[in-house]
């Protein structure tokens, strides 16, 4: 716990020296990356939408591949993730400036997880909930990179992508 509190008093720290551009209420942003996990490469594809000053609602669709050797056989499977999620953004408490973004949020998803007939390992369809701790920098006033760190979801080490606001 203290190592969580460490991290996010940095980023918090971070954040402040280096800046922040939330969207506005009514506004929407396009996202769209890879991500890291241990059930291979996954790709995205997401929506966030403004409903207050601090705080955006949005959805997101995953998949992603791999293969998996389990009894001496090898298995191919599929993972597709549908997802929401609600993130605060900490622009205007940290006075940051406007190319930089940075939040902090849960999600809950429902992960249909695709195995062979034959394969007899752990591995099934269900619920699923995240916390992500992320941010984005604005090259322009609609075009942007984000980063974000997690846990919880079938994308759980984060993801790294693109941002277009509408």
């Amino acid at each position: 716990m203290k190592k969580i509190f460490l991290v996010m008093v940095m980023i918090f720290a971070l954040g402040k020296v280096f800046g922040s551009n939330a969207l506005a209420n009514g506004q929407s942003q396009f996202n769209a990356g890879v991500g890291f996990s241990s059930w291979g490469v996954p790709v995205y594809i997401g929506l966030d939408y403004g409903v207050h000053r601090n705080v955006t609602l949005g959805g997101e669709v995953s998949f992603q591949s791999y293969q998996d050797k389990y009894n001496d056989n090898k298995y191919d499977h599929s993972i597709i993730g549908i997802s929401g999620n609600g993130n605060y953004h900490f622009n205007n408490v940290l006075d940051i400036p406007s190319n930089w973004d940075f939040y902090a949020g849960l999600g809950i998803g429902f992960y249909i997880w695709n195995s062979p007939d034959e394969y007899d390992g752990s591995h099934t369809s269900g619920l699923g909930v995240s916390g992500q701790l992320g941010g984005r920098y604005y090259f322009s006033e609609k075009f942007g990179v984000n980063l974000e760190f997690g846990g919880g979801n079938v994308i759980s080490g984060g993801k790294f992508g693109i941002t277009l606001k509408l």
